[in-house]
């Protein structure tokens, strides 16, 4: 099999379209973040309920990526990919005509349905396409264009949101990512050529079975739902924190808080790199410790503890998700688009369901109550990385003693 290889013109376009693929989905998926407490006054409802205007995104992203992996290997991954950007762009429009809230809660439900064709078949064309000795550092550049995509929509939401209102904040975004999707439709190369398929569902079933049955896959699932479910608790309910006294923020202020995400930009490539040399077991532990840590800062007053934790918190949450969204590829053998499907399930069901469960520990015990329910999730998370690695050890001692 031909994969392409660092150096070669195809990886150095590959890799700007892969940055491509993290920053649009992100970009649109995230928007409504920052201006959620605004949401909450227009529409006059909770900060649980307005918490739904991703909630639902990423709730209905979730089950689509299912089909959208399976989709991908009758059609063609990149016809998929970029008709998703397409779709969702106009999507990201449209939600901005919304009259009420629940009109905006369609238009950002549809969103999720159609922004599920890029996530889980980049991973998967990662895996396909990549030398399996490089896929590490190729998807750090992937989950680097995401962390850049939600740090710049939410920054160019609060900032447009201060001069205008959130609606042309949400509508010039989505214009933007329309014309980055169509560079990456002229910039992505070819995956393998493909071949025609009879669609089974049997087979498909088959598929999602053998891997949600895989001992070796499943904790990673797991991990992937903590660790979204973590970190979208603590980027939610930050803008609450920040607009009220003593730190009376403006959007434009808290958008800029955001530019915390350029850590993890530069953690999912430099801890992807690290996993190479010192081992993707280690890199994990420390990422996942470097986590918790960064949540623990946030606890201090100051906006400056604020950010510092963040900082670091975000460092620790890219290059976790990196490392395991990498382990996942290796270790699913065949049928890899459904396997990345099954993971992103798993993270974006944390991003919707611990989402707005958050929402209820923000309303009855203030901060201290969002980053105790963060320390628990990130708790047995990291038991469950101990766990993996100790039966990992194990399964390796028994194969050489055979």
């Amino acid at each position: 099999m031909t994969y392409i290889e660092p150096g070669t013109t195809d990886y150095k376009r590959a890799r700007i379209a892969l940055f491509i693929a993290g920053l649009v989905p992100f970009i649109s998926i995230y928007t409504t973040q920052p201006t959620m407490p605004l949401l909450a006054e227009e529409f006059n409802v909770s900060a649980p309920v307005a918490s739904l205007s991703l909630s639902m995104t990423t709730g209905l992203l979730a089950f689509t990526l299912l089909a959208a992996g399976t989709i991908s290997d009758y059609i063609g991954m990149k016809k998929i990919m970029v008709l998703s950007m397409i779709l969702t762009s106009i999507l990201g429009v449209l939600s901005t005509l919304s009259p009420n809230f629940y009109t905006l809660l369609l238009f950002r439900t549809l969103l999720g349905v159609f922004v599920a064709g890029v996530p889980s078949i980049a991973m998967a064309f990662i895996g396909r396409t990549f030398n399996p000795l490089h896929t590490s550092m190729i998807m750090g550049f992937y989950i680097a264009g995401s962390s850049i995509g939600g740090m710049s929509g939410r920054i160019l939401t609060g900032i447009l949101t201060d001069f205008f209102n959130w609606r042309i904040a949400i509508a010039s975004i989505g214009i933007l990512t329309l014309m980055l999707s169509l560079v990456f439709m002229y910039t992505l190369p070819a995956s393998q050529p493909h071949k025609t398929k009879k669609l089974s569902w049997g087979a498909i079933w088959g598929a999602y079975k053998m891997h949600l049955t895989n001992r070796r896959l499943t904790p990673l699932f797991i991990l992937g739902f903590l660790l979204m479910g973590s970190f979208v608790s603590i980027y939610n309910y930050i803008g609450f924190l920040l607009t009220q006294p003593p730190y009376n923020l403006s959007q434009t202020i808290i958008g800029f808080v955001f530019i915390v995400y350029l850590c993890g930009t530069f953690s999912s490539i430099y801890m992807g790199k690290k996993a190479s040399v010192y081992g993707e077991p280690f890199i994990l532990k420390l990422s996942f410790a470097i986590t918790i840590f960064g949540t623990l800062l946030t606890l201090f007053p100051g906006v400056i503890f604020k950010i510092i934790g963040l900082s670091i918190f975000t460092f620790g949450f890219f290059a976790s998700h990196s490392i395991v969204s990498a382990l996942v590829t290796e270790l699913a053998g065949i049928n890899k688009a459904q396997a990345s499907s099954l993971y992103l399930l798993f993270y974006y069901l944390g991003t919707s369901l611990v989402g707005s469960v958050g929402g209820y520990f923000w309303e009855s015990l203030h901060w201290v109550g969002v980053i105790s329910f963060n320390l628990c999730l990130l708790g047995v998370g990291l038991a469950i990385i101990f766990v993996r690695d100790y039966k990992e050890k194990h399964r390796e001692h028994s194969s050489a003693s055979m």
